[in-house]
């Protein structure tokens, strides 16, 4: 398996994990060690090794000590393999379906997409209920379309959408790979109009502007770029067809400064600040 950017990646999947309630003493073992990631990741992988060394295969807390183990694993490979033991040693698991999303990203992060969208089927036929189905159809969508199969793509990105529920984040990051698709969101019904006290003009924002691009290419490598890093990255779409990264929304402009001195060190280029009503 081809080892991809791991360390950006890694900073993405310690974000992600199931709400579940663990024993008092494994739970915390866990959550200090995701804590402690965060700046000695070596000493918390050290912490999850002697948690799964304690436990028995048997004991029913072993597959969330590997679903962690995984979730801050060294490289790629590591992680790889213990997540895809608890899908398969424990497929029963509360964790079974969040190692699946984990490894779709992992391999789409390495450009596999074959595989990505292996993960994600899986997690759509096995666990048909998840509450993570929606983002299994959001990475399984891009893989098929970087396969070239859109039939495939724009069914599960339609799904997606569907259900991307009340994260507007999420749900703008489905939407603009939803436009590749056509007819887009035919039984969705009208947005009503809006209500007298909605017309009032609302108070300034400011983001940054990192990108304007008409390739979608360059968009997604650079919003999945500022995603990993964990700025709040998301596309506008002009009237020219012009597709425009912007990171963050500012209420003062000097919080938007901060914020393109802050991409600039990051990610190079010439952000600048922009103002949007």
């Amino acid at each position: 398996m081809r080892v991809g950017p791991w360390i950006a990646f890694a900073g993405l999947i310690l974000s992600i994990g199931p709400t579940v309630q663990l024993s008092a003493q494994s739970d915390t073992v866990r959550a200090a060690a995701l804590r402690i990631a965060q700046t000695r990741p070596d000493s918390a992988r050290a912490m999850i090794r002697r948690l799964v060394a304690r436990l028995s295969p048997q004991d029913s807390l072993y597959p969330g000590a590997l679903f962690t183990a995984g979730r801050i694993a060294a490289d790629a490979t590591t992680a790889a393999t213990s997540l895809q033991r608890v899908v398969v040693e424990y497929g029963r698991s509360v964790w079974a379906d969040s190692a699946l999303v984990l490894l779709a990203q992992l391999y789409f992060a390495q450009g596999d997409p074959a595989a990505t969208v292996q993960a994600a089927e899986r997690l759509r036929l096995d666990y048909p209920d998840s509450q993570l189905k929606t983002r299994a159809d959001f990475w399984g969508a891009r893989a098929y379309f970087d396969l070239k199969d859109d039939v495939h793509g724009c069914g599960l990105i339609r799904e997606a959408l569907d259900g991307a529920g009340a994260d507007v984040e999420f749900r703008n990051q489905v939407a603009f790979y939803a436009t590749r698709c056509s007819p887009l969101g035919s039984g969705s019904p009208t947005p009503p109009p809006p209500a007298p006290g909605d017309s009032q003009a609302k108070p300034a924002t400011y983001a940054v502007q990192v990108l304007a691009v008409k390739s979608a290419a360059q968009v997604d490598e650079i919003l999945t770029r500022l995603k990993v890093m964990g700025f709040d990255a998301r596309v506008v779409r002009d009237t020219s067809g012009l597709f425009k990264v912007r990171v963050g929304r500012y209420a003062t402009h000097d919080e938007a400064v901060q914020a393109q001195k802050r991409l600039k060190t990051r990610i190079g280029g010439q952000p600048f600040v922009v103002e949007e009503s």
